[in-house]
């Protein structure tokens, strides 16, 4: 089972990282499934709690989070968008997919919603599984994981050996 995770202290910079890695990976040749943040979208809300995610590998892209308001301060997270992103990857399969990418484990996934089922289909698979963890999250996803996940660096090139050696020992 191959299953590792990344966060940053820095704000944004797990979403760009595995956005690029992602773009990096498919256009090597790598056939991915999941989900990232659309990084070139544009927030509405200065909380930054406003999101629009690509399905993995060509979209569509679908927007996850819902007005709630001018002012509020509440997550927006919209959870019909994201059982639609579920939905999506699910019907995509994982018959010859190198990677699976999630942008986030978030709070959905940390109540065992959300994404928590298909990231255990993709480790059926024998997947390569590569999970985006905010500080927050990150204790949670340790306990989904049962302890077995690999923190990784912040950086591309961590990210990117990880997921071609997890890759390669999947397929041997």
């Amino acid at each position: 089972m191959k299953l590792a995770y990344v966060t940053s202290q820095k704000q944004g910079e797990t979403d760009r990282l595995l956005s690029d890695l992602a773009a990096d990976l498919q256009s090597s040749g790598l056939k991915l499934c999941g989900i990232v943040k659309e990084v070139d979208y544009s927030p509405t809300y200065q909380n930054g709690c406003d999101m629009s995610v690509r399905v993995l590998p060509d979209g569509p892209v679908i927007k996850i989070t819902q007005n709630l308001g001018k002012g509020s301060d509440a997550c927006r997270l919209d959870p019909a968008a994201l059982t639609d992103a579920v939905a999506q990857v699910e019907r995509r399969g994982f018959e010859d997919i190198d990677l699976f990418i999630l942008n986030k484990f978030g709070p959905e996934e940390c109540g065992g919603r959300g994404f928590c089922s298909v990231l255990g289909k993709a480790l059926e698979h024998d997947v390569p599984v590569l999970v985006g963890a905010g500080t927050a999250g990150v204790e949670a996803f340790q306990a989904f994981s049962g302890g077995l996940a690999k923190g990784l660096p912040d950086n591309v090139t961590a990210l990117r050996d990880w997921c071609v050696a997890s890759r390669r020992e999947a397929k041997d």
